[in-house]
């Protein structure tokens, strides 16, 4: 295909990717999955507070409710935090707030990763194929949601397939200047989430089908020391064990794997409905049933890795389905496969291929969006209300009581840090809290409206002064 037409069709398509990740940029971090966005955006809203200390981030939550151990300096030790690093730059660099710098910073790491696998695409298959990959990607809902949230995931996605491309192209054409590329990008996406290594499996088996034993003891090589950066941020961690939220239970802490809610969830809920809006199935088992070629072993590699982290993260994938997240590439390269099948079979002629090859990708993201919509809303205003109320109104210094069921969304939106459930309140008083702020009206609040003192209360949300013990209710 010629040149300009194909940077022309590119450049259609990545437009109108980003005008979707666009929309609703500015929305407060109060939509789906809002906890895991409060969390990461605290830990960089810390860094904007207090300067960008990779090695202790922490964040608003004091509580033990991840690691089981108290938590008083509030340290997050997941992921290393070179996406929060980034975020904190790109506020103090930009001037924009922490919701739409993070939104903004994950829009344009996707569209990074957007690109990486169009480059990708061309190296395994051809131009055709490359753009239907790349079509379906840009507009697929699942995908441009989670590629606006603040989350690291974004940051994993881009590294892992620019990493993957440039390996492959060592792999191919023997170009020892990308093995260092490679590498460095492997790992920054194991340093974001080690499972992304699942990805590249095809890789060693396509080397030893092809018997090039060096580059099988260069592609372990690079491995490893992908691995060690890992490694060491691990061994660190372990010396603050009360920043290490608990994780044994993501690989099958409700026995769920195996069991028929297992497959109904994550392959009829999840990838079926969710992601492929149902029509995109059928792309998807086309491109599958296609005929591997000798390049083609690595996207296959890669999908069956993922397949293989959605059972042994079992549970995690299953409660929660931004995890499938490290699937969703694989999945959009066969489907892409697969509408090439679609338009070029000679089962039917032409015009008829070209028709049902357009339904199919209509209708997954058609029926896709439909699916998504409401992760856009906004289902608690309440909370933003009542926390930017407490923002004004309580000293820079105030720990806060925000209880939301252990969901820290209410609690950052206090930009405080504090504990995100209630009970034991004397204890947390004890421990420093100095305000508690209610969305309920429940008995622990009405005890604690008569018992000290109320600094403002309204038909959503009350303020109280836990440090003050009124003489008579002051409501």
């Amino acid at each position: 295909m010629n040149k300009k037409v194909l940077s022309v069709i590119l450049f259609f398509i990545i437009s109108i990717g980003v005008g979707l990740r666009l929309y609703k940029l500015d929305n407060p971090i109060a939509d789906w999955h809002e906890f895991r966005q409060a969390d990461t955006a605290s830990v960089s809203r810390n860094y904007i507070k207090y300067g960008i200390d990779l090695l202790k981030p922490t964040y608003g939550d004091l509580s033990n409710i991840q690691s089981g151990k108290d938590n008083p300096k509030g340290y997050r030790f997941v992921e290393f935090p070179i996406y929060n690093g980034l975020h904190a730059l790109l506020v103090q660099v930009s001037g924009l707030t922490i919701e739409k710098a993070g939104r903004l910073l994950s829009v344009i790491l996707s569209v990074v990763g957007l690109l990486g696998m169009w480059f990708l695409a061309r190296l395994i298959w051809d131009d055709l194929t490359a753009i239907l990959i790349i079509g379906f990607a840009s507009v697929n809902a699942y995908w441009v949601y989670y590629s606006r949230v603040i989350l690291p995931e974004p940051l994993m996605i881009t590294s892992a397939t620019w990493a993957l491309y440039f390996l492959v192209r060592y792999i191919f054409f023997n170009e020892k200047k990308s093995v260092l590329a490679g590498g460095v990008l492997l790992s920054i996406a194991l340093l974001v989430k080690p499972f992304i290594i699942v990805w590249f499996i095809g890789l060693p088996l396509f080397i030893i089908s092809k018997r090039k034993w060096k580059q099988l003891i260069i592609l372990t090589f690079i491995f490893v020391t992908a691995l060690l950066p890992f490694l060491l941020w691990r061994w660190w961690i372990q010396q603050f064990p009360e920043g290490i939220p608990a994780s044994r239970w993501l690989f099958n802490g409700d026995g769920i794997r195996f069991r028929p809610a297992f497959f109904r969830w994550l392959f009829y809920e999840r990838i079926s409905k969710l992601i492929l809006g149902g029509w995109g199935v059928a792309a998807l088992i086309i491109g599958l049933a296609k005929k591997i070629s000798d390049k083609g072993t690595v996207i296959y590699g890669m999908l069956i890795g993922s397949i293989v982290y959605l059972f042994v993260i079992a549970t995690g994938n299953v409660r929660h389905d931004y995890y499938q997240i490290l699937l969703f590439p694989a999945l959009a390269f066969f489907v892409g496969r697969g509408l090439k099948e679609l338009i070029t079979g000679t089962w039917v002629n032409k015009k008829t291929a070209w028709l049902i090859a357009c339904g199919v990708f209509f209708g997954s993201n058609v029926f896709g969006w439909y699916e998504i919509k409401g992760y856009y809303q906004i289902n608690h205003p309440e909370i933003i209300e009542a926390g930017q109320h407490a923002d004004k109104i309580l000293p820079k210094s105030a720990k806060v009581i925000a209880p939301y069921f252990g969901d820290t969304a209410f609690l950052y939106q206090t930009n405080r840090p504090g504990w995100p459930l209630g009970y034991g309140i004397e204890d947390k008083i004890n421990k420093g809290a100095t305000a508690y702020v209610s969305v309920n009206f429940d008995q622990e609040t009405q005890e604690l409206m008569q018992k000290y003192k109320v600094l403002i209360k309204t038909p959503k949300y009350v303020i109280i002064n836990l440090k003050e013990i009124p003489t008579t209710p002051s409501y």
